[in-house]
């Protein structure tokens, strides 16, 4: 299976987020899975790729021209997988992806979790998304998406897009 990890390209994060990326990196090349990322060297998407490579798993890479001419492209890379921007790339990596990962993140990890949820509400795919929810990370945007559905702004129950785990051992593949 590919498993596409959203995270954080920060590095100056709580390193339980570290530890916790680096468990589930080995997770995925213990599970013979391979990782799908978006192929840049820092913070929690080095991290995972690093754990999941250095384990044995396939990862592909796919890294935005600008992220390559910053030379900020990760060494962990067994497939890259070029493109142009954060649209592309996000495209790419649904393509790639039979499933989706997200793990502490900023502001491009909410737009890549929304993508996949709302090309999955209109019919795209029906993938699973996971919110791993590190040390509580997840449960503000867990705690909106319940007043948004409240308020009757998601259509049916948004549990049916986006699943919300506490460990791995609830990964069920």
């Amino acid at each position: 299976m590919k498993i596409c990890v959203f995270c954080s390209a920060n590095s100056n994060i709580d390193p339980e987020y570290f530890e916790r990326t680096r468990e589930l990196g080995k997770w995925i090349a213990d599970h013979g899975h391979t990782l799908v990322y978006g192929g840049c060297n820092l913070g929690l998407m080095e991290c995972v790729a690093e754990a999941a490579h250095n384990n044995g798993a396939m990862t592909i890479g796919v890294v935005p021209r600008l992220v390559e001419q910053n030379g900020r492209t990760s060494t962990y890379i067994n497939v890259h997988v070029p493109c142009e921007d954060l649209s592309d790339r996000k495209s790419l990596m649904m393509s790639q992806a039979d499933m989706f990962i997200a793990l502490p993140g900023g502001i491009g990890t909410l737009d890549e979790i929304f993508t996949v949820a709302a090309s999955a509400t209109i019919g795209y795919h029906h993938k699973p998304m996971v919110l791993y929810n590190i040390n509580g990370y997840w449960n503000s945007l867990v705690a909106l998406l319940d007043d948004m559905q409240q308020k009757g702004m998601v259509r049916g129950d948004w549990h049916s897009l986006i699943s919300v785990i506490e460990s791995l051992k609830e990964l069920n593949l």
